[in-house]
């Protein structure tokens, strides 16, 4: 699931847009509808060609609602930016775009609405400038599409432009700690308190214990909603409407995030990289006050700029921001400066650190320390190693990190008591959990990777036993051929798959553990046929042409030890296999050896079948032939 979020300059038409397009009215609020201007956030969803469903957010173009506007866009995906034919770029469109920048929204496309009142002439010219504008941010080459909603032209395209974007945009990842910052709160009859947001890195299930931050409050979910449909659960990148147990409205607010307790901890000082947008009013200068946005919420920051004296328009800095009061953010949320008056966006970047203490000015190592972090943590770093290609060993993946072998091991031993790393392969009764040795040959994995790797074995197996259902497994060699694994790796990944019960070892081969060799009714009947036709002849059965069966059933037979086959011609049921070799074995411990001419003549058969059984008799190194004759082995 994607959220898509609207952005342009005031009256420039972002929710008569979003109408045409979903048939939803993102304008909810009375005054909004008189003064037919979006004053808060809009919400709508629509469903595109490619049959994906998005989320819309619809945000106010005016410049006092500008705080509004950065509520809405933190978690968006990709931007639709709106920008009137008649008019052209606008102040707000500039802003827009720059805040869309600063939060490093690398998707998007571009409306140029009311494109039925200006001739082809203006709107290229318009176009143009658009295109222009858009260089040199991380919109630019995004596609810009003429439309009107008034007559409905060009909106088949912008549908279209959306679905190319999100094919090529980042799925949200499922990183097991769910998000979601609230950007609206209120109450209905019989249900309660609910909030709404943009879920991110996690699910939410109905039933599951969360907590509020920064405020530390503990309750559940009570219910869910996505597109006003109810929900078991939700996954990340959806809007979400959350019904919390046991809070009244007046315990939850813009800016507060619903998540999962023991993690998310209040910050009131943050390590950023900050960048200064290079049309910003003035210097940014050691102990400036700033309005600091993430996600949904605001609160005021002081500055300490720890490299340089001042950041000039244009610049980028290490800065440690002392907040007015807690934020509940995460190391690698992106956030906007804004100054209060006049009221304009000045910077913005990425948190680098949510937990540090007061720095000093000018320090080189706390700057080097810096540097290392905006990297990653060491785990980070470790995990980021693990994730391709999917089982290496330990020392490889400390030294792809950049990490020595005791932080390594470290790292390791966290992400394995998180559960988001394995060891794997090891033997049996060895297995690793974040207190056991670590060895350099241990071969490791993300959690994720090991999980796709299950994924791409099952999917592999599920294909093979949908061609070949009457086999019990794909043949080890070939399963091995097509893993693509390193011999090490592929031994260690069965063995777990194995242990596991992801995959089952089933005479040299491999297969679900679901699965089951089932005739149809037709080939059962046939089976049926056969196993009379042989127990009607047991030493002297029927050739394999005269069976009436196909070549897989014989193997699924053999395979199920109902027929043993002795050559390419010859099959017997077992039973008669086996009373024959042991026949055949009394003769020979009571009179030393045995003759082809001996077994005819016992089994009242022929020479082609008394030959055929003595030959795989040697085979299976049961009898030797000396001369003419079978001794014992």
């Amino acid at each position: 699931m994607y959220v898509i979020g609207t952005a342009g300059h005031v009256d420039h038409g972002k929710s008569t847009l979003v109408h045409a397009l979903t048939g939803i009215d993102p304008d909810r609020l009375r005054e909004e509808k008189e003064r037919e201007m979006t004053i808060d956030l809009g919400f709508a969803w629509l469903k595109l060609p490619s049959g994906r469903e998005v989320s819309i957010v619809d945000v106010p173009g005016h410049e006092r609602f500008i705080k509004n506007m950065l509520a809405g866009v933190g978690g968006i995906d990709a931007a639709l930016l709106v920008v009137a034919a008649d008019e052209g770029p606008m102040p707000q469109t500039e802003e827009h775009l720059s805040i869309l920048d600063l939060l490093q929204i690398e998707s998007g496309v571009v409306a140029l609405t009311k494109s039925d009142l200006v001739d082809d002439e203006w709107l290229e010219m318009v176009r143009e400038d658009v295109a222009e504008r858009l260089s040199g941010t991380s919109l630019a080459g995004a596609e810009i599409v003429p439309v009107s909603s008034r007559t409905g032209q060009g909106l088949g395209d912008l549908l279209r432009a959306l679905d190319a974007v999100l094919d090529k945009a980042m799925p949200r990842q499922d990183r097991g700690r769910p998000r979601l910052p609230v950007d609206r709160v209120f109450s209905i009859s019989g249900f309660g308190t609910v909030a709404t947001g943009t879920l991110i890195d996690g699910k939410l299930e109905v039933g599951q214990e969360i907590e509020v931050q920064p405020k530390g409050l503990k309750t559940r979910v009570r219910g869910l909603q996505v597109h006003k449909h109810k929900a078991a659960e939700a996954l990340p990148g959806n809007r979400v409407a959350v019904n919390v147990s046991n809070l009244a409205v007046e315990d939850l607010a813009r800016g507060d995030v619903l998540t999962t307790p023991g993690w998310l901890k209040p910050a009131w000082r943050l390590d950023v990289k900050l960048r200064v947008l290079a049309h910003a009013p003035k210097d940014i200068e050691q102990n400036d006050t700033l309005d600091f946005f993430t996600g949904a919420a605001e609160v005021p920051a002081s500055l300490t700029l720890l490299d340089k004296e001042k950041l000039e328009p244009g610049e980028e800095g290490w800065v440690q921001l002392r907040l007015a009061g807690p934020v509940a953010v995460a190391k690698g949320d992106r956030f906007i400066l804004r100054q209060a008056s006049p009221s304009l966006t000045v910077g913005g970047g990425v948190v680098i650190d949510t937990g540090s203490r007061r720095h000093r000015r000018f320090r080189p190592e706390v700057i080097a320390s810096l540097e290392t972090l905006a990297r990653g943590s060491p785990a980070e770093l470790l995990l980021q190693a693990l994730e391709s290609p999917a089982l290496q060993e330990f020392s490889t993946v400390a030294e792809r990190a950049g990490l020595d072998s005791d932080i390594a091991r470290q790292s390791l031993r966290q992400l394995l008591s998180e559960g988001r790393a394995l060891v794997v392969g090891r033997p049996a009764g060895e297995a690793v959990d974040s207190n056991g040795p670590i060895l350099p040959g241990d071969l490791v994995a993300a959690r994720s990777s090991w999980e796709r790797l299950v994924a791409d074995a099952a999917k592999l197996l599920s294909a093979y036993h949908a061609q070949y259902p009457l086999r019990k497994g794909m043949p080890k060699e070939e399963f091995k051929s097509r893993m693509g694994l390193s011999p090490k790796g592929l031994a260690a990944f069965t063995k777990q798959a194995v242990a596991g019960g992801q995959m089952a070892e089933r005479n040299g081969t491999y297969a679900l553990p679901a699965h089951k060799v089932r005739f149809t009714a037709a080939q059962q009947e046939r089976v049926d046929k056969l196993q009379k036709l042989l127990a009607a002849e047991p030493f002297s059965p029927p050739s394999v042409g005269d069976m009436g069966v196909d070549p897989e059933t014989l193997a699924a037979l053999q395979d199920d030890g109902v027929l043993t086959k002795v050559s390419d011609s010859v099959y017997f049921l077992t039973t008669a296999f086996l009373e024959m070799r042991d026949r055949i074995l009394k003769i020979l411990d009571e009179n030393g050896s045995i003759t082809v001419a001996g077994v005819r003549d016992e089994f009242h058969t022929s020479r082609k079948y008394a030959l055929s059984l003595l030959e795989y008799l040697d085979e299976q190194k049961v009898t030797r032939r000396v001369g003419d004759e079978r001794v014992r082995r």
